[in-house]
């Protein structure tokens, strides 16, 4: 298949690709999305096919303002409004209870779907275009590091997919906050770049879910049940002090061993690739930099990956969510 690399002057061409059941990578402030059709049925199908996803893990429906709300959702809580009010256009989904309109495949055969209004303006401007709901997960392979630059969707998706969409580097790259609206009291099931304090300020009895989910279930979020954003190195996740860290990775073998370090730390792993993600006082420096530097590690000299592991407070609580999820859902404490 031929995929054409767009640029911001292609908004039009991405809604017509979208229109015609074409699947096209966007841009948001969170990661690249890998874009459908939410109402073509086979074109929604062919993302779980390009990506390799389970059947079984829902997608995020996106529209291109709260406006939209009320034709794909039934029974729109008070919440829901003050939320989308305070945090959309932005990294927040929202789990409700949704229309007959929305495809069953959409939302892994759930009478619920997670909607989301992206704050980027090329892609807000592509739904607006398509006149559609747009279905994207994140545009990378089931399972690996996700997409925050156009080179990663060129990397993953070149040649699968109509189009890519190039929007620049994302702002917050890290998934969006998944808020479960459709129980009470609201659940957290995926942290992101809204915060459980920020939502807690305006639901202050909003809960974090403990993201048990049985093998027989089916999660009503993406994120919740499978491994994800894994390089092919293990990712060993270590929680304990600076000092400690640094004598458990200088004590492993030179070759095959890579670091995901904070600013300024690089210089105390001699002999080992040390890659700094962001600043460990600046939560935020992380998640943007967290899946860039995966995909930068993620080569055939690499065999394991130690990380330490970020302070849950604010947005730190989403980064060590993906670290603990590329880590195969292990914390080895020092």
């Amino acid at each position: 298949m031929k995929t054409e690399l767009l640029d911001a002057s292609g908004a039009a061409r991405a809604a017509e690709l979208l229109r015609a059941g074409g699947l096209v990578a966007l841009p948001t402030e969170t990661v690249y999305g890998l874009g459908a059709n939410g109402l073509d049925e086979k074109a929604v199908a062919r993302i779980f096919e390009v990506k390799g996803r389970p059947q079984d893990n829902p997608l995020i429906l996106h529209v291109a303002s709260a406006e939209d709300l009320d034709r794909w959702c039934r029974d729109i809580p008070a919440e829901a409004r003050a939320l989308t009010e305070r945090f959309w256009p932005g990294p927040l989904t929202l789990v409700l209870r949704r229309r007959p309109s929305v495809p069953l495949r959409v939302t892994a055969g759930l009478e619920t779907v997670a909607m989301r209004c992206p704050d980027h303006p090329l892609t807000r401007e592509v739904l607006r275009l398509a006149g559609v709901p747009v279905a994207a997960p994140s545009a990378n392979l089931s399972g690996k590091p996700s997409t925050t630059t156009a080179a990663h969707c060129v990397h993953d998706l070149w040649g699968k997919v109509e189009a890519i969409l190039d929007g620049g580097p994302c702002r917050v790259g890290l998934e969006s906050t998944i808020l479960d609206l459709s129980v009470f009291p609201p659940r957290v099931l995926r942290p992101g770049g809204v915060t459980l304090e920020q939502l807690r300020a305006v639901l202050p009895e909003t809960e974090l879910d403990p993201g048990l989910v049985r093998p027989d279930e089916i999660p009503k979020a993406p994120g919740m049940k499978y491994r994800h954003y894994s390089p092919q190195a293990e990712l060993r996740l270590l929680r304990g002090e600076k000092e400690r860290f640094f004598d458990y990775v200088n004590s492993l073998p030179d070759a095959g061993t890579a670091v995901l370090c904070y600013a300024g730390e690089e210089g105390n792993f001699p002999g080992k690739r040390a890659l700094a993600y962001g600043r460990e006082d600046a939560p935020e420096t992380l998640a943007a930099g967290l899946f860039d530097s995966l995909r930068a590690l993620d080569t055939p000299e690499v065999a394991l990956i130690c990380v330490r592991c970020p302070s849950e407070e604010g947005v730190g609580r989403a980064v060590v969510n993906r670290l603990k999820k590329a880590a195969g859902g292990k914390i080895t404490c020092l």
